[in-house]
């Protein structure tokens, strides 16, 4: 087995290759294909000049800035040497594209987000709703189905069938304080084979929607809350979900179709109780609360502090510290007390490459003081945006844990590490398909039992998921 250093310079440079011998030039802006989860407040990308790629503009002989700024009609700086130069363009636009100006004077993005003419050009069309948004209140969702050829110990754990993970629906009043005081609220339903995971199962006892299972299948109501807002600070009151970590339960807020380890065992994923959010400034949001532990419903599960802070430390880097700590619940085989937190940074490399890297700690003992899970996990994703209809990503984990997948005596742990491969692909506005390989590989000190497919302490996994908003 590796040591936990070598494991962890592993996992810091696990993604080095994975993009290797792509270009990290820009073709254009381009919006993000992962929605980021409210609480992350990420900044936009930035909306630095971009490059042109080699070899493509000959406008101006061969491109040089020299050449290029003696050409007539004059091109202002912002179309000329630091991105190319169009000597087409009759009107100083001031693009930061390469393209020049379009037939009415704006910019000319060439297609696609500014891709070549011709490639990964795409119409996404028009969005609809089936409900739509009125005075600030918006009925939506999303159908989510699946297909993966192996089964994982978290979510996807149906293979060779085609599932249904997610039937969304969700009713939302926003709140608007540019005014003043405000209410809003939110309630989620879900149907399909994801419910389980996120159901109120945090109590044994089969309270609030920990029942409403129909074999695989079943319902859930992950978020019922009502909300209040005076200018920059807001309240929340109810069962929601957490703000613990990047990957959430909701499908299109994903890039990929499976799931992380970490997400999955060291994370709480709904609380009920109250949140607090703030806006100090432009670039800090803070946040604190009470809630009753952790997967619960309206029934005390515990009391536990969930806080933290996004900090904008420029346009381009996000840090999002997120924590809980207290009684975590009640449950079999007893009370389970601790602290977790996650790390997470968002930086904007350029305006098509996004990284973000995650650490989560999780500690808990029981009412003896024994410990019931300590884990560690590390997250890196890589996604690059080449147009508004495609994008590529990556993602490497290392979750080394005791008290999950091993039982925790002695200290006897277990390393594991996955590393995924996926495309986003938008044939239309309201459609999303996200074919990935998955490979996944254990390392253990113990006898734990296999789990992977099969008793396998390795594993490659191909899926596919297709997500209609509406």
């Amino acid at each position: 087995m590796k040591s936990k250093r070598a494991a962890l310079w592993l996992a810091l440079g696990g993604l080095g290759g994975l993009m290797g011998g792509a270009s990290l030039s820009p073709l254009s802006a381009a919006d993000s294909f992962v929605s980021e989860a409210s609480y992350q407040n990420v900044p936009a990308m930035s909306s630095a000049d971009t490059l042109a790629p080699v070899g493509f503009f000959d406008g101006c002989g061969d491109g040089g800035c020299d050449e290029c700024m003696e050409c007539e009609p004059a091109i202002e700086p912002d179309c000329g040497c630091e991105t190319s130069c169009d000597c087409q363009c009759e009107e100083p636009c001031g693009c930061d594209t390469a393209y020049g100006c379009d037939s009415a004077g704006g910019c000319d993005d060439g297609g696609c987000g500014g891709a070549l003419p011709g490639l990964f050009d795409c119409d996404l069309g028009d969005a609809f709703s089936l409900f739509g948004e009125a005075g600030g209140y918006t009925i939506g969702g999303w159908v989510q189905t699946g297909y993966h050829t192996a089964a994982l110990p978290l979510f996807n754990d149906r293979p060779d069938e085609y599932n249904l993970h997610q039937a969304w629906l969700y009713a939302e009043k926003s709140l608007d304080t540019s005014n003043g005081l405000d209410f809003g609220g939110r309630i989620d339903y879900l149907y399909g084979i994801d419910s389980g995971d996120t159901q109120a199962f945090g109590i044994d006892n089969d309270h609030w929607d920990n029942d409403w299972d129909n074999g695989a299948y079943g319902h859930a109501l992950p978020q019922v809350y009502g909300e209040v807002g005076y200018g920059d600070i807001s309240v929340k009151i109810g069962h929601f979900y957490t703000i613990i970590g990047w990957e959430v339960v909701g499908a299109p807020d994903n890039f990929f179709y499976s799931h992380a380890y970490t997400m999955y065992n060291s994370e709480p994923f709904t609380h009920t109780g109250a949140l607090a959010t703030a806006g100090i400034s432009d670039d800090l949001e803070v946040y604190g609360g009470y809630v009753l532990g952790w997967d619960s419903g309206f029934e005390d599960n515990g009391d536990a502090f969930l806080g933290g802070a996004s900090l904008a430390l420029s346009d381009d880097i996000t840090l999002i510290y997120a924590t809980v700590g207290g009684r975590f619940d009640d449950g079999d085989p007893g009370v389970e007390n601790g602290y977790m937190h996650s790390i997470v940074t968002d930086v904007t490399v350029t305006d098509q490459l996004q990284y973000i890297f995650q650490s989560d700690l999780l500690e808990t003992e029981n009412a003896a003081g024994e410990t019931v899970r300590s884990t560690f996990g590390v997250n890196q994703y890589l996604i690059y945006t080449v147009s508004d209809c495609l994008a590529f990503g990556g993602r490497f984990e290392w979750y080394s844990n005791e008290g999950v997948f091993d039982d925790g005596v002695n200290g006897i742990e277990s390393d594991i590490y996955a590393l995924t491969s996926g495309v986003n692909y938008k044939p239309h506005a309201n459609v999303i398909v996200r074919p990935e390989v998955r490979w996944d590989w254990v390392s253990t000190d113990s006898l734990t039992p296999a789990i992977l497919e099969d008793g396998d302490d390795s594993q490659f996994t191909f899926g596919m998921d297709t997500i209609f908003l509406f």
